[in-house]
């Protein structure tokens, strides 16, 4: 019997994982186990979670196939704890195990958990580096350490000539670092976007979603149909389709919004990145390789590569960097509980009622109307930073804590003053209008500013900035819309406080809004 214990966390799904690297076939044993405590700590999409639990599943069978020696914990298997230090404690005793090799989590509760298990199993714990990111967090917590203020710009310039990231020589190809400004197109009405990848499940996925039917039938999101990739295969099959039908127009319209339109141009590389099943180096290898093909312009390469070299990367810096404390940070005291509509209640706002539909459809919605949409709406109506990051944790399939927290916190909320975003994303429905269709079949008049017709983000924008002004208006990036906010006179600013008011009180007291 071994005397050695390694152990796979359900977002540790690849063969290069620490964890396994001088693993013995048919001597260690390998535990990974499904547990409700991950399950429900918040209540996860029921997507969500038919993906880890599949995508474990194939993975422990993978393991087996190489002549591993699997314990896999079921989550209805009798005798299952319920958590994973359960299961450890559980495995440790009945295999008589006197280490354990594990690859540090992603998550800081789950850290704290893994500290403990040293002095509480009376075993050796080898807590390994996750090598599979573009940079180690040494390297980044020695980059952070020299600057008074952190900036992903920066950063991400850094990673890209350290690593030689769609570089020609010592300068960055095309010749600018940076394409944004070439990235902000509206999707025009002749353009239909090529449909994604879907794949069918096969038994075992199907066992997994009859199981999660079964065990968690209330969570928000429906279930089926299921697509997500589950398998390495699958996973890489996504990634060649993303490469050969959307990378090509990526760039243009990336943070375009289009009703009936989920994917648009975009990867949906997310999940099979944050679980393992890819890893970012042959993500950004082939986007670069594209670019050098002439098959993808540099606006949509360099667009795609900022994301998982540039903005991945440094999340997970400042998250780390950051915690524990992080997460409590409420720089703007929102105090607001989350409303009834990012759970499906009804809204007369088309925008919202489009995002969070095919956020409960999909477990997925893009990185625009994350942001500029159900964030947007948070950080100006003053929603809580704690409810809001719970949402955000549970009902998206690729959320864990170390790329949901900073982003929510820092670039929704800016809840951490400025620390991770240079500036609150704020804006008015003029924004959304001229990034989506949504303004067309919507209940209000993006271009009226008050009164019961207008636009609730247009009379809340100028109310956050008029709310905020003694914290945010020496901020230089706001500088243009605070000299419009002082110009204003006594009725029109008297308007945008009533209105905001009335709005406010309503959606408090759980009225349709």
């Amino acid at each position: 019997m071994s005397d050695t214990l390694r152990v796979i966390l359900g977002d540790q799904l690849s063969h290069s994982i620490s964890s396994l690297r001088d693993a013995t076939p048919g001597r260690d044993v390998i535990l990974m186990c499904e547990v409700d405590d991950e399950a429900t700590y918040v209540r996860h999409h029921p997507k969500k979670i038919v993906l880890v639990l599949a995508a474990m599943r194939h993975f422990a069978g993978e393991l087996a196939k190489r002549g591993y020696t699997v314990r896999y914990v079921r989550l209805d298997d009798p005798g299952n704890t319920g958590s994973i230090a359960g299961e450890v404690a559980r495995a440790t005793r009945a295999l008589a195990i006197d280490r354990i090799i594990v690859t540090r989590p992603g998550e800081h509760r789950v850290l704290e958990s893994m500290s403990t298990w040293q002095s509480r199993l009376d075993v050796n714990v080898d807590l390994r580096d996750d090598d599979r990111f573009l940079v180690d967090l040494a390297w980044f917590d020695t980059w952070a350490n020299k600057r008074e203020s952190l900036r992903m710009e920066h950063f991400y310039r850094q990673v890209r000539k350290r690593l030689g990231i769609l570089m020609d020589g010592d300068q960055p190809a095309g010749g600018r670092w940076n394409f944004d400004a070439d990235n902000r197109r509206r999707l025009p009405p002749d353009i239909a976007p090529p449909r994604p990848p879907s794949f069918k499940p096969d038994a075992i996925t199907r066992k997994v979603i009859s199981l999660v039917k079964r065990r968690f039938p209330d969570h928000f999101g429906e279930i089926e149909p299921f697509g997500l990739a589950v398998t390495r295969k699958q996973a890489l099959a996504t990634l060649d389709d993303f490469v050969a039908n959307r990378l090509p127009r990526f760039g243009d319209f990336q943070d375009a919004m289009k009703q009936g339109e989920p994917a648009l141009f975009h990867s949906l590389l997310s999940t099979s990145l944050n679980i393992g099943l890819l890893e970012p180096a042959e993500v950004v290898e082939a986007a670069e390789s594209a670019f050098r093909a002439g098959h993808a312009s540099i606006n949509s390469v360099e667009g795609f590569i900022r994301q998982v070299a540039g903005w991945r990367e440094y999340v997970r810096g400042v998250y780390w960097l950051a915690m524990p404390g992080y997460r409590d940070r409420n720089a703007l005291d929102a105090r607001r509980h989350l409303p009834g509509l990012y759970w499906g209640g009804e809204t007369r706002m088309n925008c919202l009622a489009q995002c969070v539909d095919e956020t409960r459809r999909n477990a997925y919605a893009h990185h625009i109307q994350r942001l500029m949409v159900l964030g947007n709406f948070a950080l100006l109506c003053g929603i809580d930073p704690v409810e809001v990051n719970e949402w955000y944790l549970a009902v998206y399939a690729d959320a864990f804590e170390w790329v949901e927290l900073p982003n929510v916190t820092g670039m929704v909320l800016f809840a951490d003053d400025g620390f991770l975003a240079s500036k609150p994303y704020a804006a008015g429905g003029a924004y959304i209008n001229r990034m989506s269709d949504y303004c067309r079949a919507c209940h209000y008049k993006v271009d009226r500013k008050n009164g019961d017709a207008a636009c609730p983000f247009n009379y809340l924008y100028w109310s956050f900035l008029d709310r905020h002004r003694d914290k945010l208006r020496g901020n230089q990036r706001l500088a243009m819309p605070y000299r419009s906010l002082e110009r204003m006179s006594n009725d029109k600013l008297g308007a945008i406080r009533h209105d905001s008011r009335e709005f406010l009180t309503r959606l408090d007291a759980g009225a349709v809004v």
